[in-house]
C-alpha cells in the first residue's frame, strides 16, 4: 500500500520501525503464552516468576519493585502478576522487615519446580524463534540493550 500520507517518511507505512517491533512482539508473544499455557502461565507471568527466581539468586531480598525495575513493567502490573502467582502458590509476598512499605517476594518449591522446566522450553523456543537472524543475532542484541539503556 503506497503512503500518501505527506507528514510519515516512510514510502510504505508498514515498514515504520515501532510497527515492525509491534508486530514481531506481537508474533512472538503469541507462541510464548501458547507455549507456557500447559505450565498454566502467561507470558508476562512467567517473566516475573522466573525475574523473581533470578533476582533472589543475585541479589536478595527480593521486592516488587526490584522485581517491576529488573522487568522493566509497571510497578501495579507487577504487583497484580505477583497477587495471582501468589493465589497459585508460586510465590509468597509478605512484609519487608526493612522496609514496611515494600513487599518481599518468596518463590515457593512449587514455583522453583515450575521455573525449571518452563525456562527450558521458552529458551528453545526463543533460540527458534530468533535463529532466523543466524550470525546477527549477537548485533540484535546489542541494539536491544542499547535501546533500553538509551530510553
Amino acid at each position: 500500500m503506497k503512503n500518501t500520507d505527506k507528514n510519515s517518511s516512510f514510502e510504505e507505512k508498514e515498514y515504520s520501525t515501532g510497527f515492525l517491533l509491534w508486530q514481531v512482539t506481537s508474533l512472538w508473544q503469541r507462541h510464548l503464552n501458547a507455549l507456557l499455557k500447559k505450565h498454566n502461565l502467561t507470558h508476562a507471568q512467567f517473566v516475573v516468576l522466573v525475574s523473581s527466581y533470578w533476582l533472589d539468586i543475585i541479589s536478595p531480598p527480593v521486592t516488587q519493585v526490584k522485581i517491576a525495575r529488573h522487568a522493566k513493567m509497571d510497578v501495579m502490573l507487577t504487583s497484580n502478576i505477583l497477587k495471582t502467582l501468589e493465589k497459585k502458590k508460586l510465590v509468597l509476598r509478605s512484609h519487608s522487615k526493612i522496609d514496611t512499605r515494600a513487599k518481599e517476594v518468596t518463590v515457593t518449591q512449587t514455583g522453583i519446580a515450575l521455573v525449571h522446566p518452563a525456562l527450558e522450553e521458552v529458551e528453545a523456543f526463543d533460540e527458534k524463534f530468533f535463529s532466523a537472524l543466524k550470525s546477527n543475532l549477537s548485533d540484535f542484541d546489542k541494539h536491544l540493550q542499547t535501546l533500553i539503556t538509551n530510553n
